[in-house]
């Protein structure tokens, strides 16, 4: 941060026909998203990531405390042992952890504890939540931690979405053993992980329809 005084802001300013036509065209262009759980093992250049990562990180937060981390990872080694750890909490998840319920809820989209896009996918993008800062060893406490790195992640999505990627949103639990094998501060709590790279050529999606505008839109307005 480097001022605490106020200054103009800077933004773009449209016309109403083109504010219509831009949010309308952004909306199907992020209808089109959607969560791909088979990758290409097909590189990405480290610049792109650099910049979908910077991107997110402009995201809004509490107190402008900016409590995240991203850590990409595209070393082979490394994938392998976020496998090998995330599987092994998956197979307990799959085998007792989880609810009847649950179990039910996903069968669906046809998972398991078997998680191999882990190492096809050509990056690794794990999100770190920062519940206070250690300064000269001393604590500074960071607010709305959860909301603000939830904001971030989603910047993150849109812009992997922009670049023509695809990604996987992954939350195997308890998440801790990232914390380990990146050897992180003991102020970073693992929040997301995200592989992320090229669909596969013969990759497949579950058929499913999002929620219509009447169950998740609701005007309150003047008459």
């Amino acid at each position: 941060m480097k001022s605490n005084s106020l200054i103009p802001y800077k933004g773009s300013s449209l016309s109403v026909d083109e504010m219509e036509r831009h949010a309308k065209d952004f909306y199907a262009f992020m209808n089109t998203r959607r969560t791909v759980r088979d990758f290409s093992s097909r590189d990405i250049p480290k610049d792109v990531i650099r910049n979908l990562i910077l991107a997110a990180s402009s995201a809004p937060s509490g107190a402008h405390k900016q409590p995240w981390v991203f850590c990409a990872i595209s070393e082979k080694s490394i994938k392998r042992k976020i496998r090998e750890a995330a599987e092994k909490e998956e197979y307990l998840n799959y085998h007792g952890r989880m609810s009847e319920a649950w179990l039910k809820d996903l069968e669906f989209l046809g998972t398991d504890w078997n998680k191999p896009f882990l190492e096809i996918a050509p990056w690794l993008i794990v999100v770190f939540k920062k519940p206070y800062e250690l300064i000269n060893g001393e604590q500074r406490k960071n607010y709305y931690v959860n909301e603000s790195v939830g904001l971030a992640c989603g910047l993150l999505l849109t812009a992997i979405h922009r670049a023509g990627l695809v990604a996987l949103t992954h939350t195997p639990s308890p998440m801790n053993f990232l914390e380990r094998i990146l050897n992180r501060p003991s102020n970073e709590r693992a929040y997301l992980l995200v592989p992320m790279g090229w669909p596969a050529t013969d990759a497949m999606v579950p058929d499913i329809e999002r929620k219509s505008e009447e169950d998740v839109l609701f005007f309150y307005e003047d008459p």
